[in-house]
């Protein structure tokens, strides 16, 4: 087969592969490998040094400290923007065997446990992102000086002006060359920002189709001397960038086992929400991941004075000032942001509806309130718990969540929380310009 698929490219002209892994961080990793070496790195994989790769935990020396990674042959693409390469996403292997701190082997065990009890993640992924420029001094800025309007949020001037609607233009063509199915394109809430829908899949597809979007979105950027970012809170002044995902659960046959009849979810459905609930204050670490992710989660007025961002852990029917809003049959999840790596915040929003599902716990009663209009005396009475405000204090609940660790894997869990501590202690150590301005010449 490998042989034959070979051929095959070959004689569309495809000369080499992207042979692309996804380190801890999120962040494409990979080799450029002529096509005439496929069956290799299908057999063998491509060889990295573990130690240069974040979170692998791999020693400097010895048997083990050699990273592969093997080309999963049916991720294999082949790039509209770069046609005579082919993009394929690898497993990583240690040793001969499957490596346990591998991201992509982390999502497929949690989707091995949801297998045995007959069910499939379904997961649509919504980008929200951030198209700037950037000057000599590299500051970024928004390319369009028209774009200025109080409240952007769907505007069609924008939309189409210029050099935006020519890369947006050239996103959906190329996400379409690549097997995505896009639904539709809209200006966000703030100038510069946009969203990009595109068809559901299951868990590990989803990961892999948003591995390949944001690797499209960042070329073609490039090429227009534009500046893609995923960024959760770039501009203080500004609502941030979510990346919510759409959940739902299916049997291994494909019926769908999460809706009721009337929009809402089915007993099973309410399990697994409650599953997410109890473990969301753990779940943030891994889905807003860095310090500026606690710039968007944001309890009280934002400085953007707009925002859809979520503070707080409860639910809600279309409800989208809570964690998590449920409309249509299914969970939109809406803590997670662009920063975060997909395939382990997807292995834990398993890990979590599967504990849901295992203890058949029910979900607290529906908040169909404006949380944002809310008082602290009223978010008190109704028992509404606090998203972390900080990646310490999210780190904090993760690192104290024995399920999560051990279902997600200590090795790679580990590795990720000593990573985050250390960057939250080098954020801590940080003087910033503002403080710089407050204190410098106030004492």
């Amino acid at each position: 087969m490998t042989q034959y698929l070979q051929e095959k490219w070959a004689a569309q002209a495809v000369r080499y592969v992207l042979a692309q892994f996804t380190d801890i961080h999120g962040i494409a990793k990979g080799k450029i490998v002529p096509l005439n070496h496929l069956q290799e790195l299908v057999s063998t994989g491509a060889g990295f040094a573990g130690p240069s790769i974040w979170g692998l935990g791999l020693p400097r020396n010895g048997p083990r400290s050699e990273f592969y990674a093997r080309a999963d042959l049916i991720s294999a693409r082949v790039l509209p923007y770069q046609p005579d390469t082919l993009h394929i996403i690898c497993d990583g292997y240690v040793q001969g065997q499957a490596f346990e701190a591998c991201v992509r082997q982390t999502l497929k065990r949690a989707v091995t446990a949801l297998a045995q009890k007959n069910l499939k993640l379904q997961v649509g992924i919504e980008p929200e992102f951030f198209l700037l420029e950037q000057n000599a001094q590299g500051q970024l800025f928004i390319p369009d000086p028209k774009d200025c309007l109080d409240k952007p949020s769907y505007d069609l001037k924008s939309l189409q002006r210029g050099k935006v609607f020519e890369y947006l233009r050239n996103l959906e063509q190329t996400l379409r060359k690549l097997g995505f199915d896009v639904l539709q394109i809209d200006h966000e809430d703030a100038p510069a920002q946009y969203e990009v829908n595109y068809r559901y899949s299951d868990a590990l597809n989803a990961a892999d189709d948003f591995m390949r979007f944001k690797q499209a979105a960042h070329a073609l950027a490039e090429q227009q001397g534009l500046v893609f970012s995923l960024m959760p809170k770039p501009f203080a002044n500004r609502p941030g960038s979510g990346l919510h995902f759409h959940l739902s659960l299916t049997t291994l046959e494909g019926n769908d086992v999460c809706a009721d009849n009337h929009g809402g979810l089915s007993e099973l459905g309410r399990f697994a929400l409650a599953g997410l609930l109890k473990h969301a204050r753990a779940l943030c670490a891994l889905h807003a991941p860095t310090v500026n992710s606690y710039k968007r989660l944001v309890i009280g007025n934002s400085l953007s004075g707009s925002t859809w961002a979520p503070a707080h852990i409860g639910w809600g029917s279309n409800n989208r000032t809570l964690a998590a809003r449920v409309t249509a049959g299914r969970i939109e999840w809406r803590v997670p942001d662009g920063s975060c790596n997909v395939y382990l915040a997807l292995a834990a929003v398993i890990h979590a509806m599967l504990d849901g599902i295992n203890q058949g716990q029910h979900p607290p009663a529906a908040i169909e309130t404006d949380v944002y209009e809310c008082s602290p005396l009223e978010i008190k009475t109704a028992a509404l718990e606090p998203l972390p405000q900080t990646l310490q204090e999210a780190i904090q609940a993760l690192a104290a969540n024995t399920l999560l660790l051990e279902a997600i894997g200590p090795a790679v869990m580990t590795q990720f929380i000593s990573l985050k501590q250390a960057e939250w202690l080098e954020y801590c150590h940080h003087v910033s310009e503002w403080e710089m301005q407050r204190y410098a010449s106030a004492y």
